[in-house]
């Protein structure tokens, strides 16, 4: 906070914003968040997701933590060079500060970082960070155009408020897991979907609230819920089921409502082959694979026969992808247009020809030396985003509390 006055005095508060009143904003010079400052108290995946987005988007990240212990993100296992994996993935680009908030001490120094920043996120226990003092209602009324993000497992209110809020609990909740697997075996996904759907949810309230605060002037108070992002993500399988009344089944890579939509064997491996349509699915059949007399036969002409008929056009189909290597076979699907892809696993992900022909690798710092780490999605045209260094444990505590000190010496 070098030089930079309180994030009050530099909002912008256009009472309307149309046509040639609207504010022209020149990001050219930088980020489009540069001068943005968040502080994050927060841990494991969903809020740390977030508040990573918005480092990388150029917004100065002040992450709170707990007096010698951290974020337990920080222990969940120590594999990047003896440090964990979620934590280098989640945390670039923030400044580490340990406060004890159970004191009045710790309290205040957090209280008073608030007053001066844009967001302040958090995803505490439901009620936690109220009774700690951090509302939003109050915390808005010492900084009106503060913008609040209240993250939790199944929101503030009903009768799941103050049940454990895990990934996979909720995946589970959410039915989630209902739709993942095969036939046989249910199954989370792989990643943590949910705690991943509420971090991305958090970061479009926080622009979005924050453009709107640019032309009214007024901060945000947000609620955002693990249960409700999976539940926005179940999509279609709900649909089905509130209009379909029907379960969708588990159908391992394949679709449930699309074939052919699955994996099919080759001479020396196997490929996934994705038809969208009707169109897809005679070129795929009559072009690709040779059996032209199938293109427009009425048991396989729809989608909706082909559903019908699922395990007869899968053994129709990987009965002539098994004529070719995969090699010859992806390079005929792409050569007609048709969906497909390669099943790799993470040494071909590492390996990628895309990453690696679109230069997208980066190094980044870390208290153990640098590490590689993919550029963010978000792919401006006039600046590459920040990533800046993953942090130590309180590695910035002394500085930013010696920085607070003399921006408030020098307020009016």
């Amino acid at each position: 906070m070098p030089d930079r006055p309180r994030a009050r005095t530099l909002r912008l508060t256009w009472p309307t914003c149309s046509g040639d009143r609207c504010p022209v904003i020149d990001n050219s010079a930088g980020p489009p968040l540069a001068g943005i400052t968040v502080i994050a108290l927060e841990q494991a995946v969903a809020a740390p997701l977030a508040t990573r987005h918005l480092a990388d988007l150029g917004a100065r990240v002040i992450k709170i933590e707990r007096v010698g212990e951290g974020d337990f993100a920080r222990n969940y296992d120590d594999a990047v060079h003896g440090l964990a994996s979620h934590f280098v993935w989640l945390n670039r680009g923030k400044e580490s500060v340990e406060l004890d908030l159970k004191t009045e001490t710790g309290r205040d120094v957090l209280r008073r970082l608030i007053a001066r920043a844009d967001v302040f996120l958090q995803n505490l226990a439901p009620g936690a960070a109220a009774r700690l003092g951090f509302g939003a209602e109050e915390l808005r009324a010492e900084n009106p155009g503060l913008v609040v993000i209240d993250m939790s497992g199944y929101g503030d209110a009903g009768p799941y408020r103050d049940r454990k809020a895990y990934d996979m609990l909720v995946q589970a909740e959410t039915g989630l897991i209902s739709v993942t697997g095969t036939a046989d075996d249910a199954a989370k996904t792989g990643i943590p979907t949910s705690d991943i759907a509420a971090g991305m949810y958090a970061l479009t309230s926080v622009l979005s609230a924050l453009v709107r605060r640019a032309i009214t002037g007024a901060g945000a108070s947000v609620a955002v819920s693990m249960f409700d992002a999976t539940v926005e993500w179940m999509g279609h399988p709900l649909y089905m089921r509130l209009y379909g009344d029907r379960q969708t089944p588990r159908s391992g890579v394949g679709h449930a409502a699309i074939v052919p939509y699955d994996r099919y064997p080759t001479s020396d491996g196997e490929i996934l082959i994705g038809v969208q349509n009707d169109r897809g699915w005679r070129v795929l059949i009559a072009e690709v694979l040779g059996r032209p007399e199938l293109a427009d036969d009425p048991r396989y002409a729809t989608n909706i026969a082909r559903v019908q008929r699922r395990a007869e056009v899968d053994d129709l189909v990987a009965a002539e992808t098994k004529r070719f290597t995969t090699d010859e076979l992806d390079a005929k699907l792409a050569d007609a247009g048709v969906p497909a892809a390669e099943i790799r696993d993470l040494e071909g992900v590492v390996s990628h020809p895309q990453l690696a022909e679109r230069n997208r690798w980066r190094d980044v710092g870390t208290e153990v030396g640098p590490v590689r780490a993919v550029l963010p999605p978000m792919t401006f045209a006039d600046v590459e985003l920040p990533m800046g260094d993953v942090p130590a444990l309180g590695q910035h505590t002394a500085a930013v509390l010696a920085e607070l000190a003399q921006v408030e010496k020098n307020e009016p």
